[in-house]
């Protein structure tokens, strides 16, 4: 089987234990059986992840997910408003259900959602269990938006369906409802207000334990040098821009929205930040992106790209 699989052989390949990289609307997602660890297990190994890390696991209805989780009144009113969509929710898990303790990193919640892409819609559908589906991209490296990214990121080892593009390019704002209030654990496309609109106040302060992924400091890095805040820059560095006026000098230079618009710039970000990888620079500058809206997930994935070993 080559790298490119149709939606019937990847679902084969999750009925065997295997992974198979699947296009979600935010980023693509290294695919197994939620409920077999042995292939829970595959997708830690393949991606060189810790394993106190858990994953998101994808169902295709808010009826599959009560299966699994005790679902609240917040969980209803935001699944009701965001799902199928971009968003995670963080529930306890039901005290007999078939999750793999390993997706869970051995918790006793489970983070969870609806995806909005047809395609894995119509995997879910035609495999009829759970998926984890963690980024398809080797741990603490950039997120892939494309299939080519994942062919690249795992050198043609992982079979994957493509599904173009991916057209949110960030991955899923993640929030702990498990907790009396409910917590932001990532931001991401949904917003902050978006979310307190629905259900009033959220608590910004991040737990002490990992509960949910992206939350280790270092995440989503390229292997070159990433500079924030840049208002100038050198010969040598590649220059990721935002809107207009661009400093002049970089050896490089590629704009995430030249218009300014944040939602431009948060799906062109993980192709850009690949594409800059590639070039024969020393260092990536990036211009300053306003923390607002969607700048807050975007600056999010930049401070844990930029931050060192």
């Amino acid at each position: 089987m080559g790298p490119y699989v149709n939606i019937e052989e990847a679902i084969d390949l999750l009925k065997a234990g295997q992974v198979v990289a699947v296009p979600t609307e935010t980023v693509y997602g290294l695919a197994a059986d939620a409920t077999n660890d042995e292939a829970i297990a595959l997708i830690y190994k393949t991606k060189n992840r810790p394993t106190f890390n858990p994953l998101i696991v994808h169902v295709l209805t808010l009826e599959d997910a009560e299966i699994f989780v005790e679902i609240n009144e917040n969980a209803i009113k935001l699944a009701n408003t965001f799902w199928p969509g971009p968003l995670t929710m963080v529930l306890p898990l039901k005290p007999k259900n078939p999750i793999s303790k390993l997706a869970c990193a051995g918790l006793n919640t489970l983070a969870l959602r609806i995806p909005a892409h047809s395609l894995m819609q119509q995997v879910l559908y035609g495999f009829k269990k759970p998926i984890a589906a963690p980024s398809a991209n080797p741990s603490l490296f950039v997120s892939p938006t494309t299939a080519q990214h994942v062919i690249d990121s795992f050198h043609g080892t992982v079979p994957v369906l493509d599904g173009g593009p991916c057209r949110r390019g960030i991955e899923s704002t993640i929030l702990d409802l498990s907790t009396p209030t409910p917590v932001m654990l990532r931001p991401g496309p949904i917003t902050l207000p978006q979310l307190e609109n629905v259900i009033g106040p959220i608590d910004t302060t991040p737990p002490l334990h990992i509960k949910a992924p992206g939350q280790s400091q270092r995440h989503y890095a390229p292997s070159k040098p990433v500079r924030l805040n840049a208002l100038t820059v050198a010969p040598d560095e590649g220059l990721i821009a935002f809107g207009s006026p661009v400093p002049e000098g970089a050896m490089i230079t590629m704009n995430l929205s030249p218009s300014g618009h944040l939602d431009e710039a948060a799906a062109a970000l993980f192709r850009v930040l690949h594409e800059m990888d590639r070039q024969p620079i020393k260092r990536i500058a990036v211009m300053p992106i306003p923390q607002e809206g969607l700048g807050v997930a975007i600056n999010d994935r930049l401070k844990r790209a930029a931050a060192q070993h």
